[in-house]
């Protein structure tokens, strides 16, 4: 009797709320404005998305052009869709796991925006994190175009298109839901409740959202070349600059803003209604 006694209290303890979520960060933030650390998650935002767009769109530029019969290539080269999809999701994990702690790891608009809506940063820093990503990514597929012109003007640029044979309701509907496994991935890789259970996860995180990254590129390629990222689409639609990708660009402009709604509720759902703790900027490692 006496040792089921000593087991009840540890068990209680147990049982309690064993994290703490951060407060609400506020609307507006002007004391951001007077910290180095919010220029250098800046900073950090844009490299990160120039890096990113600057692999992937050489992965797929290069792909195009070892396939390309035409121009000597072999209908069964390059690195196909599979290498196409490692390159996305490999470079988001590289990167998210490098500036997780300096700006959160944000590397997309979508994510940005899905953050401010759950109150984790503020309106300032979202605007600013946004305009840093697309400037970014304009950036780095302009260093494409520059170290590749011909190539990159005979292969599209690595602009998001919608294929033909599929209408736009698909597009939207594929980037509606490519964007939404996305960005769910990165709300539940990052719970303040599973961080507090399991050691691990906090570090494991960039995992999981790189591998969500890779499926849904393997999924959408075929069909609009995969946007779920705006600045990715951005960029290439802004140093490409044809038609036919301004046309389509709408497509990855809607469903990314019409994402993060339909994620919050779902994320309350089935987390229990426990608001989630996210890749904080005001909580990184900042010296």
């Amino acid at each position: 009797m006496a040792k089921d006694v000593e087991y009840a209290e540890p068990a209680a303890e147990f049982s309690a709320k064993d994290y703490h979520d951060p407060p609400p960060a506020p609307l507006v933030d002007v004391e951001e404005l007077t910290k180095w650390s919010f220029y250098r998650a800046l900073i950090a935002e844009f490299i990160a998305t120039l890096l990113f767009l600057y692999v992937t769109v050489l992965t797929v530029i290069g792909y195009k052009s070892q396939t390309d019969i035409a121009h000597g290539g072999d209908q069964c080269g390059g690195v196909g869709i599979l290498g196409i999809a490692w390159a996305f999701g490999g470079m988001i994990f590289i990167l998210v796991y490098c500036t997780a702690g300096i700006s959160g790891g944000h590397i997309n608009p979508a994510v940005t925006f899905g953050l401010f809506l759950a109150r984790k940063v503020s309106l300032i820093r979202a605007l600013l994190y946004m305009v840093a990503q697309c400037l970014g990514a304009i950036c780095g597929v302009g260093l494409v175009k520059a170290f590749q012109k011909s190539y990159y003007n005979r292969y599209g640029g690595g602009a998001n298109e919608l294929a033909d044979g599929y209408n736009k309701g698909v597009g939207l509907g594929a980037e509606i839901i490519g964007t939404f496994v996305l960005v769910y991935t990165v709300f539940s890789a990052t719970d303040p409740k599973r961080n507090a259970r399991d050691s691990h996860v906090p570090v494991l995180a960039p995992l999981p959202i790189g591998f969500a990254v890779f499926m849904v590129h393997l999924a959408t390629i075929p069909i609009t070349g995969t946007g779920i990222n705006p600045a990715r689409s951005f960029g290439a639609a802004v140093i490409y600059n044809k038609d036919k990708a301004w046309d389509d660009h709408w497509i990855s402009g809607l469903d990314h803003s019409s994402e993060p709604p339909l994620l919050l509720s779902t994320t309350n759902t089935s987390c229990g209604q426990q608001p989630l703790r996210l890749l904080d900027p005001s909580e990184a490692i900042i010296n």
